[in-house]
């Protein structure tokens, strides 16, 4: 039997640093939002104790051994004591080092894989916790949708859906790593931060409108990326009903009401970024078996 799993990635349409731990984590509350670009993960089943992993696509630098598809079939296998092997085959089409949970997706998507071909049936809260051993974003990649994320990710609220609408995402040349990012938030003043109780009477009343009023993400204002508030100003001029960037970034995304509006803004965003397209809001991974 063959698995194949599509991931999705995820953008942050609100993001908040409320505190650190005493480990030093940093305490979030985020809605996350699940959007249709894929990364696809085939899984077969391989000899007691291989795993091998070939990439596709994007051009991944990693190791395998630490790419996080590798990291979750490790897990898997460590975590319910199944004696089996697999070969995954990745392919990359989620931007990379965008804020847009690739990485994580792909890790959710090979524990969806081996659930399925190994035939385990293991629950939702089980995966998400198998998840939480590879990186924050894992348990909401593999429940994905619209979900309320605190902690340090590990604390998910499904949601109502955000109503249906048309997101452009760009990606300027310009990044930051999560260590950079998160060092900024804890050196800059932040002026403006989400409502999150707001945020819930949106979500309650599937009002779009109220919902991207709160569409503020703090390492935006905290790490000032040049690239970044270029990617906005371009979106602003077609009126989107909000712009921001992604989790620590660096990618961009703006929501619209019209398709036709985000087609061209897109077509804009092309002329300048290699990267920029449009997706749809989502639920979480799609499997298919042959």
């Amino acid at each position: 039997m063959q698995v194949t799993v599509h991931a999705p990635a995820k953008i942050n349409l609100t993001l908040d640093i409320v505190g650190v731990r005493a480990d030093g984590y940093h305490l979030l509350e985020s809605l996350f939002q699940s959007v249709s670009i894929y990364d696809t993960v085939v899984a077969e089943k391989a000899a007691k104790g291989e795993i091998s992993l070939e990439v596709v696509g994007q051009p991944c630098d990693c190791p395998v051994e630490k790419n996080t598809a590798y990291k979750a079939a490790k897990v898997f296998f460590e975590e319910t004591g199944i004696e089996g092997g697999v070969h995954l085959t990745l392919t990359k089409r989620i931007p990379q080092q965008a804020g847009m949970g690739g990485g994580s997706a792909d890790a959710a998507g090979v524990l969806w894989a081996l659930n399925t071909l190994y035939e385990t049936n293991l629950t939702t809260s089980r995966l998400h916790r198998m998840g939480a051993k590879i990186g924050a974003d894992v348990p909401f990649c593999v429940v994905g949708g619209t979900v309320m994320v605190t902690g340090i990710g590990d604390g998910l609220d499904p949601t109502f859906a955000i109503p249906p609408c048309h997101i452009v995402v760009a990606q300027p040349a310009e990044g930051i790593s999560t260590k950079e990012a998160y060092a900024a938030v804890d050196n800059a003043t932040i002026t403006r931060r989400p409502d999150h109780e707001a945020v819930k009477r949106a979500l309650c009343r599937r009002d779009l409108h109220a919902l991207c009023q709160q569409a503020v993400n703090v390492f935006e204002e905290a790490t000032s990326l040049a690239g970044v508030a270029d990617i906005r100003r371009k979106m602003e001029s077609f009126s989107p009903l909000c712009s921001q960037m992604t989790g620590s970034g660096s990618c961009v995304f703006a929501i619209f009401e019209d398709e036709d509006t985000a087609n061209a803004c897109v077509e804009a965003l092309k002329k300048d970024y290699a990267t920029a397209f449009v997706c749809r809001p989502c639920d979480g991974v799609m499997i298919e078996k042959e």
